[in-house]
């Protein structure tokens, strides 16, 4: 099945309690169901959230992973405060956070009462050792879904971008905020430029 960026007028739901209601589940859920971190929660939130419910599209997504993951805090956390805000200012974002905290609260509060019972479980250990691989492969295709799109316009610059950053990153072993305050700088200043450019023509 083809995955395609997804990019249209996007109508916020009406906000009301049946909504705060669905936005509190629907973090909720997401948060219950996910192991392996924040990417994860970000692959499962785009397929929830851009590709079913529609309350935001996949450039949306991308800033606020970007913002997210660029912040202080967990991503996932950081990245439902995101559409929380965007989707119903204050509230909503306290209505997303609420929901996204409450299962790991509940159950690590919960495994740490048996956690002495259960550490040496050979069961539990290879539940763990099972999750890695599809925990890998889950980050791998939320990020092929969000780069796709640029090979698809052939858009040189986000891909020698990509290519720069990664090589930094995983290569050079650069830390990861002098990477991306470069990138945003070299962002503003390009944009600076164009403007520029239109101003003259």
């Amino acid at each position: 099945m083809k995955v395609e960026m997804i990019r249209e007028e996007k109508t916020k739901p009406q906000i009301n309690l049946r909504f705060y209601l669905k936005l509190f589940w629907t973090t909720f859920s997401l948060s219950l169901f996910t192991f392996g971190g924040g990417f994860v929660i970000i692959s499962l939130m785009r397929k929830k959230m851009v590709v079913k419910l529609g309350w935001i599209d996949d450039e949306q997504m991308l800033d606020f992973v970007t913002i997210a993951q660029s912040s202080p805090g967990p991503i996932a956390v950081n990245g439902s405060l995101m559409v929380g805000y965007h989707l119903a200012k204050t509230a909503g974002a306290l209505v997303a956070v609420l929901g996204t905290v409450l299962p790991p609260m509940i159950i690590l509060t919960l495994v740490s009462l048996g956690y002495q019972a259960v550490q040496d479980n050979i069961w539990i250990e290879a539940a763990f050792h099972g999750m890695r691989p599809v925990v890998a492969a889950i980050v791998l295709q939320v990020t092929w879904a969000l780069f796709k799109p640029f090979l698809q316009k052939k858009n040189v610059l986000a891909i020698v971008l990509f290519a720069i950053s990664f090589i930094a990153l995983y290569v050079l072993k650069v830390n990861i905020m002098l990477v991306m305050v470069a990138i945003v700088l070299f962002s503003i200043g390009k944009s600076l430029l164009d403007l520029k450019k239109e101003g003259r023509e």
